[in-house]
């Protein structure tokens, strides 16, 4: 019954989204600097750690609207409930750090439905080399086909949420925009904004950005820009640009700034919190 029904959903987005005109059939610039040696360097290597779910937490696969199967990490809220959140990787891929964090935001949240969404199906990187060369080969329709199929694996009834760090950033605030009316919060940590006024205009959500206000790429001039875009489009936006560097809230980088990234998970939850209930 539960495939019936997903299947069912999987149609109707894929009749009134994906049928139409794509959103975002080019890479965006983040994608475009994938190659660049001095974004690469800007990324430390992580240290390596295991993650082992204490929240049942598993991995799914769900069909996707070009006719492929995706993967996600799910974590089942306890209670039935219409929200949901998407979590999305960093360059890297959907690797143990990114699982450890859906589940952070499971348990902190209280009950809510979290996926964390494999973008690079199945590939995860190891080196800075590795996750240029992810970013920056991912096919944009295929990244809008695993978010549609999120979507409708969510079902047409969810209240979607979604969060990301570093390339996770900018798929946050581009899954928010797909969302549609399903769209009822998003949080993007120094990802790269969407600069199209038009799409900005279609979000069904404010947006909470968290930046880092040491890096030279996504500057505090892009922040800025966007600040204005999305006040132009008409849309709620909130600000904290914090004295860090690029990918400040991952604990195996090493150039994590453990105040920052705690005040930022306080206002990231907070924020969250007075959206799904």
């Amino acid at each position: 019954m539960n495939k019936l029904f997903t299947v069912f959903a999987l149609l109707f987005v894929s009749t009134f989204t994906f049928g139409q005109s794509c959103c975002f059939v080019t890479k965006d610039e983040m994608q475009l600097m994938a190659s660049n040696k001095a974004f690469m360097r800007s990324h430390k290597l992580p240290k390596p750690y295991q993650h082992i779910s204490k929240a049942g937490g598993e991995m799914i696969t769900f069909a996707t609207p070009d006719g492929q199967q995706a993967n996600a990490f799910y974590i089942k809220a306890a209670k039935p409930t219409n929200y949901t959140l998407f979590v999305f990787q960093e360059w890297w891929g959907l690797n143990d750090h990114i699982k450890r964090e859906a589940e952070h935001f499971y348990t902190d949240l209280g009950n809510v439905n979290v996926i964390a969404i494999d973008m690079y199906d199945g590939k995860v990187a190891t080196t800075r080399e590795e996750a240029g060369k992810y970013m920056g080969g991912a096919n944009p329709l295929r990244l809008e086909s695993i978010i549609k199929g999120a979507i409708a694996y969510a079902g047409p009834k969810a209240k979607i949420a979604t969060v990301g760090w570093c390339f996770g950033g900018a798929l946050s605030l581009k899954a928010s925009i797909l969302a549609g009316t399903q769209a009822t919060a998003c949080v993007m940590y120094y990802g790269m904004p969407v600069k199209d006024m038009e799409q900005l205009k279609t979000l069904n959500t404010d947006v909470l950005g968290l930046f880092a206000g040491r890096e030279k790429f996504i500057s505090p001039a892009v922040v800025k820009e966007f600040e204005e875009n999305m006040k132009l489009a008409g849309k709620g936006i909130q600000i904290k640009s914090f004295d860090a560097e690029h990918a400040f809230a991952n604990p195996s980088n090493p150039a994590y700034d453990k105040a920052a990234t705690e005040e930022a998970w306080k206002l990231a939850t907070n924020y969250f919190k007075a959206r799904l209930n």
